[in-house]
Formats: structure tokens, C-alpha cells, sequence
């Protein structure tokens, strides 16, 4: 099953102030979750009953899984010391 991915606004405002290099590594990574929504090495986000998070290298992505839906929810973008704020 191939899942749907979808940018909150504030996401897609998040992902276009990174730094090129960045943005490529972590669309990357955003597009293999239409394959897989929850790859090795995935983190369950504790209070939120949908919510995972990926690593790529110091940056973090935040996303909703919606199984009934079939669609992946990116919700936060950013360097691992801001993105929880």
C-alpha cells in the first residue's frame, strides 16, 4: 500500500528556511515513508497517539500516521534542539 504524504503549512514554511543540501536529505527521507510509514529505527512520539518521529543527521522530522486514510502527515521540520518547542 503506498500512503499519501501531506505538509502541514507550517512544515512546508519549516522545510523551505533549511539549507538546500538539508531540504534534498530530508525530502528524501519524507518520500520513503509513502512506502513504509514506520521504518526501522522510528521513534514513537509519547502523548500523541498517532505521532513518529525520524532522524536525518541532526534535524527532525514530525508526522502523523493515518492508517484509515492512507496518508502521512508531515506536522514539524527542524534541528532537533527546536523542533519539540
Amino acid at each position: 500500500m503506498k500512503y499519501c504524504i501531506e505538509f502541514a503549512k507550517s512544515a512546508e514554511r519549516q522545510l523551505g528556511k533549511l539549507p538546500t543540501s538539508i531540504q534534498i536529505r530530508l525530502v528524501k527521507k519524507i518520500e520513503s515513508l509513502g512506502s513504509d510509514p514506520r521504518p526501522q529505527r522510528v521513534e514513537k512520539l509519547i502523548g500523541r497517539e498517532h505521532g513518529y518521529r525520524i532522524r536525518v543527521g541532526d534535524y527532525r522530522v514530525l508526522y502523523r500516521v493515518e492508517d484509515d486514510v492512507l496518508t502521512v502527515l508531515v506536522v514539524a521540520v527542524g534541528h532537533r534542539r527546536e523542533v519539540y518547542r
